[in-house]
């Protein structure tokens, strides 16, 4: 039986946790940049699963990619090789040019995976005394929602009533190299960081913050561990937000659009010295590497490979701000990004984000505040210009409306 939006709602709400405020829409069907709700109407997607999505629904590649590996091989765990795994690392590694990929699910435990390595490098390599290692964080900052990660969060709704909490980490205002290099000790493993803090609003740091932390690192023998996981994979207009600074990390954390949208797969990748660290009993995960990510993995690897999409994010992301930019004044303060990637402060006498969020799904738009006041925008990487106007035109309604 085929249930109406408000019944499919109601059984949400009375059978699954209330971790999520949700728009009131319920998506049934979904291809390219465009879903389809249960009573049949169609929205443009200007959210794309908070970048999960960079190749649209169901791109034909990547499925093709998983309906192959299930025909074959689902799942071996790490106890056995699988003829997948290597030719999926092995493609990462020359795709980043880094040399060494650790394969697990989620972008959360992509994130613990890399304070883990970066605190073992510290002890058996920096030589920093035992349980002392520091990893220096941003104000800011969003990383993932384990009790680890959330011990460093400053958002409320992420950390209050969790702990106790990790020790171990220090926080700086984001941006503010003088604030690093004055929080660097001899006990200093690393400096975790996004390129683009996405929660926060997709603020990016000021020129030149980049160039300067990897110098702090390389004089203080400290790792650089990029979170790239919202802001990677074409996201920013380059393979990695990095790469717009010319900066390279010692370690990617990444995830969401390495699964294609289809399943959870992330990685961290970075150096073979670093990475070398872990030694077999260490650190795992059952699902980590297994046969359908890697499949799914490896077809993701060839679409960026041509560097389309890329090069998509670039052009048509020029082109978004532009359009953006013409709504500042008009119940929009600012707007500020980078490729198809965008935070667009609302006006404070204007609406707040949830009804300018409401007001774009009722143009047939599909977007989500985040912190009250800003809509953090990033569209499938398959979009079309006629389809970023139909957007910003219904964006412009909805702040008028």
């Amino acid at each position: 039986m085929t249930l109406d939006t408000a019944s499919y709602i109601k059984l949400d709400e009375e059978w699954g946790a209330h971790n999520y405020h949700p728009l009131p829409v319920v998506i049934a069907e979904a291809e390219g940049a465009w879903v389809t709700d249960v009573e049949g109407n169609r929205y443009l997607d200007f959210l794309s699963g908070y970048s999960a999505l960079n190749f649209g629904h169901r791109h034909p590649v990547l499925l093709d990619a998983a309906r192959e590996q299930l025909d074959r091989l689902t799942l071996t765990s790490r106890a056995f090789h699988n003829d997948q795994y290597g030719a999926f690392c092995r493609e990462l590694a020359e795709l980043t040019q880094t040399e060494t990929v650790l394969t697990m699910n989620t972008g959360a435990e992509a994130v613990e995976s890399a304070i883990k390595i970066a605190r073992k490098w510290a002890y058996e390599v920096k030589g920093v005394g035992f349980d002392r290692a520091e990893i220096i964080v941003a104000s800011g900052n969003f990383h993932g929602r384990t009790t680890t990660i959330v011990s460093f969060s400053d958002d409320p709704a992420a950390h209050d009533n969790y702990g106790p909490f990790t020790p171990g980490f220090v926080t700086v205002p984001y941006g503010d190299l003088a604030a690093m290099e004055a929080a660097i000790t001899p006990n200093t493993a690393a400096i975790l960081m996004e390129p683009i803090q996405g929660e926060a609003g997709v603020i990016v740091p000021p020129s030149g913050f980049f160039p300067g932390v990897r110098r702090l690192c390389d004089e203080h023998n400290v790792l650089l561990v990029a979170d790239e996981i919202q802001s990677g994979l074409a996201r920013t207009g380059k393979l990695f937000a990095l790469d717009h600074d010319d900066v390279r990390a010692d370690l990617y954390t990444l995830g969401k659009a390495l699964g294609g949208g289809i399943i959870p797969v992330s990685a961290v990748v970075g150096r073979a010295d670093v990475l070398g660290v872990l030694k077999p009993g260490q650190h795992g995960s059952t699902f980590g590497g297994y046969p359908v990510a890697c499949a799914v993995g490896r077809a993701v690897v060839g679409l960026l490979e041509t560097g389309e999409f890329q090069t998509r994010s670039l052009e048509l992301g020029r082109y978004l701000h532009g359009r953006l930019d013409e709504l500042v004044g008009k119940g929009v303060a600012s707007v500020r990004g980078r490729g198809l990637w965008a935070g667009v402060d609302i006006d404070p006498l204007a609406k707040t984000g949830r009804e300018v969020s409401m007001a774009l799904r009722d143009r047939g738009v599909l977007c989500k505040e985040t912190h009250e006041r800003t809509l953090r925008i990033a569209p499938p990487l398959v979009i079309t210009k006629d389809e970023i106007d139909h957007a910003v035109t219904a964006l412009a309604e909805a702040l008028d409306a």
